[in-house]
């Protein structure tokens, strides 16, 4: 039977740029995450009988979360849910199983890049039927449901064995288990030439891909191992574990350490690459030489001509506003539109949605194209490894050539993490309240030629995003951007993007620190990081 159960509305229940992320210890709260799923119900029409696509990266919480989303599904009326076995789907293959089955939506149960364990992390994200993230006038009206929410609905049933694959029924709901692995893969070999890689493989070519104790660990071993011809242990830490092993699955210099020092080695693999907790970012990494995400982005977008499915080339390009500026001249090479956009995989979706991009990224690690309507690791690990293959070059070797040809963007992001609330909110206000003044003064970084607010009007249906971070250019084309992130459950991180452009006739071969180093100093200068945070160097710098 159905029961009808009195709440009361949680004050800290918006949406931030990728859903709903607490501790596990506020999500196991009686009532929380029921109020959030049915506040996601209420504030969405014409699902009744629909299906609905359930599952996560495997974190603690994910079963019991999953759970009750299915008993809360099939009290509120939808039709079918199809969920992941073990509760397990990639953010990216939720989004291809969305699209591919026609379902109404979904729930993807993740916190994505942050650690997994009982005192840390969990997230609940809802996607919308093109399978990418709710845009801003949903979440604004989950957000608008949480506060005045005053009962949930929830099924009183036993639980679902999610470890079987088959189909079994909720009260009217039609419950399906699947496998969640063999449809991605299927589309990943639809659009790379598994031939050429595995050929290349066959040949003697090395890979190590670092699964981080998360999600990708069965899609890698699927793909890299049995698909592709890669020896057992290709795929490291390939067991999705629900605190990820104690490791922290961001794919970057500090967390990915281990793969980083294989891969500096002297007798490194030829390439290495790792993906996140939910599986849609990325890290690359040739033997002896590490690619920024942005860099990444603009290698792939002049390259993925080179790949099957991108063969007829692309109808665009887009970047999230922090992300460096390397795409903008492929794009002008390529004679095709460049579109920056606010930072948040949503705001990609509508540019999909309408062709006018194909390939798009993050500076955080995150790129895709219009497959799915999600950030993709293992899809970008692919289109290196296609790329590769085709030009039967190093990853050196093909940076060396695309810096040769494009020039090179010096990069760096430094987060302040956990830092309080209204201290974070203090400095850019600051910030934001000198804009005006600050064009033809000088610093450390050089004379600015132009500061603001970044704002962002959708092309494609005229809605407008502002106050999106804080932009400071400089005359020689170099910038800093200031950015309050949304994906963090402690505080608030201060994300501070560093950028320096270097001709193909400059010096290319710069350490990345001495190149930006400048730079730095002139961020301080501007905003009082060490005065308004009390830190005295970044949290992390990647």
């Amino acid at each position: 039977m159905i029961q009808t159960v009195s709440t009361t509305p949680f004050t800290d229940q918006k949406p931030g740029t990728s859903g709903l992320r607490k501790k596990v210890k506020v999500f196991a709260q009686p009532h929380y995450a029921e109020n959030f799923v049915q506040s996601v119900f209420d504030s969405l029409d014409g699902f009744a009988g629909q299906t609905l696509v359930v599952g996560g990266d495997g974190r603690y919480l994910n079963r019991e979360a999953i759970q009750i989303v299915l008993k809360m599904a099939a009290a509120n009326g939808f039709g079918r849910v199809l969920v992941g076995q073990g509760g397990i789907l990639s953010t990216p293959a939720a989004s291809h199983l969305i699209r591919s089955s026609g379902a109404f939506g979904g729930l993807v149960l993740s916190a994505s890049h942050n650690p997994g364990g009982p005192d840390e992390d969990f997230g609940i994200k809802y996607n919308v039927g093109n399978g990418g993230p709710a845009p801003e006038k949903v979440t604004d009206a989950i957000h608008a449901r949480t506060l005045t929410i005053d009962q949930y609905r929830i099924l009183q049933a036993v639980d679902i064995d999610l470890d079987s694959i088959g189909t079994s029924r909720m009260g009217d709901m039609l419950v399906e288990v699947v496998d969640p692995v063999t449809l991605y893969a299927d589309l990943m070999e639809q659009l790379f030439d598994f031939g050429a890689i595995g050929a290349m493989i066959a040949g003697g070519f090395t890979l190590a891909f670092d699964s981080m104790s998360a999600v990708t660990g069965p899609y890698a071993v699927e793909i890299f191992e049995r698909r592709l011809g890669a020896p057992s242990g290709t795929v490291m830490n390939g067991t999705p574990l629900p605190d990820f092993g104690h490791h922290h699955p961001d794919p970057n210099l500090v967390h990915a350490k281990e793969l980083y020092d294989k891969m500096m080695a002297t007798d490194a693999p030829d390439f290495g690459a790792a993906s996140d907790g939910d599986g849609d970012r990325n890290l690359i990494i040739g033997r002896h030489c590490y690619v920024t995400p942005s860099d990444s982005l603009a290698v792939l977008a002049a390259n993925a001509h080179l790949a099957p499915g991108y063969k007829a080339g692309l109808k665009g390009i887009a970047r999230s506003m922090p992300t460096s500026g390397a795409a903008d001249r492929v794009a002008e090479r390529l004679g095709v539109p460049l579109y920056e956009t606010p930072t948040g995989w949503k705001f990609f979706g509508n540019l999909l949605d309408a062709g006018m991009a194909t390939i798009c990224g993050e500076e955080s690690a995150g790129t895709g194209s219009d497959h799915v309507r999600e950030k993709d690791g293992i899809w970008a690990v692919l289109l290196w490894l296609n790329i590769v293959a085709v030009r039967q070059q190093s990853v050196a070797a093909i940076m060396a050539d695309h810096w040769a040809t494009y020039g090179r963007n010096y990069y760096a992001r430094h987060d302040y993490e956990a830092i309080a609330t209204d201290r974070a909110d203090a400095l850019m206000a600051a910030l934001r309240g000198k804009l005006d003044s600050l064009p033809g003064t000088g610093n450390s970084g050089g004379t600015i030629c132009a500061a603001d607010d970044f704002a962002y009007t959708d092309p494609t249906d005229g809605s407008v995003s502002s106050h999106q971070g804080v932009r400071i250019l400089f005359e020689d084309g170099s910038r800093v951007v200031f950015r309050l992130s949304g994906t963090g459950t402690q505080g608030a991180t201060l994300r501070v993007y560093i950028e320096r452009y270097m001709a193909p006739d400059g010096d290319l071969k710069l350490a990345t620190g001495d190149a930006l180093a400048p730079l730095v100093a002139a961020a301080q200068e501007l905003a009082d990081i060490s005065g308004y945070t009390g830190m005295d160097a970044p949290s992390v710098i990647t």
